[in-house]
């Protein structure tokens, strides 16, 4: 990793760049309250990455039994380009070997060519497509999943 960057846990602290994140990236962001939530969710496993002592990306997933989904994963756009995405994704994929998960999934836009480009980078492979998943304009999802964490 690059030593300009550092991933940490999410905390209560990291909440409102995490939502400022989530408003510049996706067209339908979760709520501060949503955020909140994760911290008291016993699935949820969720990392920030700090670039000095600024919040330039977060991520996060559901960790059931042996598997896991990822709810999102985003970076604010001064930082994209740089690699923090793959540093993110990495998190996850330690975090997952830690609890022996054998599998992990996510749905992205099937329009979101730079994160589908990203998680096939990482060995996610497409399996399906969820028609008209997306409430703001009724985008299809693409399923997606790594099996060889």
């Amino acid at each position: 990793m690059n030593s300009d960057f550092k991933i940490c846990p999410m905390d209560r602290e990291s909440i409102k760049s995490i939502l400022n994140i989530s408003e510049l990236s996706f067209p339908i962001s979760w709520s501060y309250e949503s955020l909140e939530s994760e911290l008291d969710n016993k699935f949820a496993k969720y990392v920030i990455l700090k670039k000095g002592n600024s919040i330039v990306g977060y991520g996060g997933m559901w960790v059931i039994i042996d598997e896991a989904h990822i709810t999102n994963i985003a970076v604010h756009p001064a930082a994209r380009g740089v690699g923090a995405g793959d540093m993110i994704v990495e998190a996850l994929f330690r975090i997952c070997r830690k609890q022996k998960v054998t599998g992990i999934t996510l749905e992205v836009r099937s329009s979101n060519f730079v994160a589908i480009n990203l998680y096939e980078k990482h060995g996610f492979e497409k399996e399906s497509i969820r028609p008209r998943y997306y409430e703001d304009n009724g985008e299809d999802a693409v399923i997606m999943w790594n099996r060889h964490l």
